[in-house]
């Protein structure tokens, strides 16, 4: 996944490397990359990293990633998506090996963020990989034993292209206060009980809070994705001041 919000600058954010310790294959095109900093000052769930290549003649790539482990971990998971014809994501999920160095550097971005103790409810709409900084937020939530009403509305092509599925699901059935919801814009099983088809109004109402909730959304995915959610939830009389987005889009991979 690669952000293409401009993110706020660091400058003194110093590139370092991290160890691969594990590689989680998601789905068929999505892995997780789970890296050991050799030093980490910690993060924020919803920041992410940048990511360095550097080839045997000096070019180099860098993409940015979103960070999926929740700043009570030690190590660090990001969650990477197969481009086609891309320059970095073919190699982290082809080429990568465990004990790898990967050169990175952050955690950067300080808006697209949630803590504890920013309280709730919160409703997360994720298309895609735009899954992988709202995961951070859960895990987060769920480590810090936080009784803070929340709702995933998780767009997806079909059930085998949602990530941390076995998760969410284990997630859910334990919390009474998480409510999860799937729309699976493709495929789905003949005996699907869920949402068929693309994000709606109706969806969103039925499956978020109310406005005198004064809920916070978080909403990431693509572009166009992100764009409609918004203005759904602008619509039905959401305070825009509470929906926090995050885009991404095609970047060279």
């Amino acid at each position: 996944m690669t952000a293409t919000d401009t993110p706020p600058q660091h400058p003194r954010i110093a590139w370092q490397t991290g160890r691969v310790r594990t590689i989680v294959a998601e789905t068929s095109r999505v892995k997780s990359i789970i890296l050991q900093p050799a030093s980490w000052s910690g993060h924020w769930p919803g920041q992410h990293v940048d990511i360095r290549l550097t080839a045997d003649d000096g070019y180099q790539a860098e993409r940015s990633y979103s960070i999926a482990s929740p700043p009570e971990e030690k190590l660090l998971t990001l969650t990477v998506e197969r481009i086609e014809d891309g320059e970095v994501s073919p190699y982290l999920l082809d080429e990568l090996r465990l004990g790898d160095a990967l050169e990175f550097r952050g955690p950067i971005g300080g808006h697209f963020i949630w803590s504890q103790t920013r309280g709730g409810p919160i409703c997360l709409v994720a298309g895609g990989t735009g899954i992988t900084p709202l995961m951070a937020m859960l895990r987060h939530r769920k480590r810090s034993l936080a009784h803070i009403p929340a709702s995933l509305i998780y767009s997806a092509r079909s059930l085998a292209d949602v990530i941390y599925r076995d998760e969410l699901d284990t997630m859910a059935r334990g919390d009474c206060d998480l409510r999860l919801v799937y729309a699976l814009t493709r495929e789905h099983p003949s005996n699907w009980n869920g949402h068929p088809g693309r994000v709606t109004e109706t969806l969103l109402v039925e499956n978020s809070f109310t406005p005198a909730q004064n809920p916070t959304f978080f909403v990431c995915g693509p572009t166009g994705f992100v764009e409609s959610i918004s203005s759904m939830l602008v619509k039905l009389g959401f305070d825009p001041f509470t929906i926090k987005t995050e885009r991404f889009g095609p970047s060279g991979g």
